[in-house]
């Protein structure tokens, strides 16, 4: 049995993994952490996931929980998911990580802490969202430079970081398959007289409200033509189905950076 610990437990993605974990075979719930000061703290992890009591605690010890696990699964923040990795390498335990809004600077200090242990880090643990991750790359190529292209993405009222890191890497494998820098061509903002737009943008555009699981569209609009991709999410549970998938495959990957795209063998 791989013993799978859950960092976030206490919150709504922790206790669908949680939920996830315990339909699965071959795994095991070994661990639940939150953060110190959390009133959930010491409270059953079954709870939260609708599952009654399961005999695992939600504990604020993160060096006993990921002593006592395989793997540590992680939706949290990029600050929490870094101090996570960091112990997870002390520790020679593998670790999922679904957190979004890295910066740069962030993601080069995860890759410095995975040289040791193998990390899965995936804005979309979801497969169908790295299916559409592999077959963007496919049509930008095949459209080529004659479509313009603009990604919209619609998230629930509570999610922090804007544009989603699944639509970040959207337009990555976009600007990629186009020979692009992202970082260089992804317009965030338009107001007022702002011009025309220009050939090589890649327009972001984010929508805030309500309870929006998660909707991704990518335009590619040429004249007289458009195509559009979309990937809606109706549930948390293909993110949590997926992070239990990646940790059962990280625990005895190589040390370093995977992403779901290896896990699926989509590569």
């Amino acid at each position: 049995m791989i013993k799978i610990a859950v960092c976030g437990a206490a919150g709504r993605m922790g206790g669908r993994i949680i939920a996830a974990i315990k339909e699965t075979e071959g795994v095991e719930l070994s661990g639940a952490l939150d953060r110190p000061g959390h009133p959930m703290v010491g409270q059953d992890a079954g709870y939260n996931a609708g599952l009654g009591a399961i005999g695992v605690p939600i504990s604020d010890d993160l060096n006993a929980v990921v002593a006592g696990c395989d793997v540590l699964i992680d939706f949290t923040t990029p600050k929490v998911s870094l101090k996570n990795l960091e112990v997870c390498a002390l520790h020679k335990k593998s670790i999922v990580i679904g957190s979004t809004g890295f910066t740069p600077e962030e993601r080069a200090l995860a890759a410095e802490l995975a040289r040791e242990i193998p990390a899965v880090i995936a804005p979309n643990m979801s497969v169908g969202v790295n299916v559409c991750f592999k077959v963007l790359a496919d049509v930008a190529k095949i459209l080529g430079e004659d479509f313009d292209v603009e990604i919209v993405e619609a998230h629930h009222k509570m999610k922090k970081d804007s544009p989603s890191g699944t639509a970040v890497r959207m337009g990555e494998v976009v600007a990629n398959a186009l020979g692009r820098d992202y970082n260089k061509v992804a317009n965030f903002h338009r107001e007022g007289i702002c011009g025309e737009r220009t050939h090589e943008e890649i327009g972001m555009q984010t929508i805030r409200g309500g309870d929006i699981v998660g909707e991704h569209t990518v335009y590619f609009i040429g004249m007289g033509e458009r195509v559009e991709l979309t990937h809606r999410a109706h549930t948390r549970d293909m993110f949590s189905r997926g992070s239990v998938r990646a940790a059962k495959w990280v625990v005895t990957a190589k040390p370093g950076v995977w992403d779901m795209q290896d896990v699926l063998g989509l590569k």
